[in-house]
């Protein structure tokens, strides 16, 4: 079905959906696994979560129960997607409906090598096509919303007309939602990590995008990092997703409820919060969870507060060692000195 901007849409402005993306965290490579995601949970109980890529070949052909795990508190939690076989796209989705998931999100913006030899991630945005096809295969084997984040343009296409006939034909697949990291993936010369801060940021894109198409669901990402720059672009766009910020600084995340959505933290201090992730972390480790695998993501816990350097200095030398347990967190818990108030999160 052809698509034109302003075309009415059933139910809702943006389907059947309901979940709120008015603010997200990014899903990041390595970063964003179920034991950051536990802890973020305990910052916010709205913020929506995604995922780690996962792509659709280690789904189908890998230990699926592995990747897919997660703990219910993770929810709102969305799954993020790497492929471009419409087949296996489907199959995934069905899925990430299976265990439990909110949202299905198709990766259309990572720029690694790797990726796209494979024909996975931000190489998608040369074929508008092909994304339309995998999306509409998402979404007739899953009741979930299907999603896509993706980038401004890539090389060779980078125009403003290029980026409205990907957002057109997508859309006519069915999806409502847009993620857009307002910035171009340069996939010839660039890293993954220069391609996340050598390309200009052009916001003024994708409030256009959302004055173009304002039946759509439109999501900021790139390069956002306190509560006054997600502020200024919610008047122009339906929703805002940190990354990097969110997980250096997840104390932030403490103040997101009370900022966007007019709820109380679950989150006093970051003792409590720390102590609240300990019978979790415990759990994990009876599983055969290594603690440094989970402590990596507490690093940023005391971001910016005296002691916070003594904190992550003494998990970084001691949660490697063979047997550490929790005494650990609790003896690097020690070299921050506890507040006597609660003190919530402002960015």
């Amino acid at each position: 079905m052809p698509y034109s901007p302003g075309q009415s849409l059933p139910s809702t402005p943006y389907g059947s959906d309901t979940i709120s993306r008015r603010f997200c965290v990014a899903p990041m490579m390595d970063w964003t696994t179920s034991h950051y995601r536990y802890l973020a949970r305990l910052l916010s109980r709205n913020a929506l979560l995604y995922t780690e890529m996962v792509t659709t070949g280690a789904l189908i052909h890998g230990d699926t129960e592995r990747f897919l795990r997660h703990d219910p508190a993770e929810y709102p939690l969305a799954l993020q997607l790497g492929g471009s076989d419409p087949a296996e796209l489907a199959h995934c989705a069905a899925l990430a409906e299976q265990f439990g998931f909110d949202e299905v999100n198709l990766n259309v913006g990572c720029p690694s090598d790797r990726v796209q030899n494979n024909m996975i991630g931000a190489c998608l945005m040369g074929h508008p096509d092909k994304v339309a096809e995998g999306v509409k295969a998402m979404i007739e084997a899953t009741s979930l919303p299907v999603t896509v984040k993706h980038r401004i343009g890539i090389d060779g296409r980078e125009s403003w007309e290029d980026l409205c006939e990907f957002i057109e034909k997508v859309a006519a697949a069915g999806c409502r939602t847009f993620i857009v990291h307002a910035r171009i993936a340069i996939l010839e010369g660039l890293s993954p990590k220069e391609n996340r801060d050598i390309p200009p940021l052009k916001y003024d894109w994708v409030y256009r995008l959302k004055q173009t198409y304002p039946e759509l669901e439109i999501i900021i990402n790139g390069g956002i990092k306190t509560f006054d720059e997600c502020h200024g672009h919610l008047a122009h766009t339906d929703g805002v997703m940190l990354g990097r910020e969110a997980y250096h600084n997840p104390w932030l995340l403490a103040g997101v409820d009370a900022e966007f959505f007019g709820d109380a933290s679950p989150a006093r201090t970051r003792h409590d919060t720390l102590r609240a992730m300990i019978p979790f972390i415990q759990s994990e480790l009876e599983r055969g969870v290594f603690l440094t695998h989970m402590s990596r993501h507490l690093l940023g816990l005391f971001h910016g507060v005296p002691g916070g350097r003594q904190f992550r200095r003494y998990i970084s030398e001691n949660a490697h060692k063979p047997g550490a347990g929790i005494e650990v967190l609790q003896a690097a818990l020690e070299k921050v000195r506890e507040p006597e108030t609660a003190v919530i999160a402002e960015a």
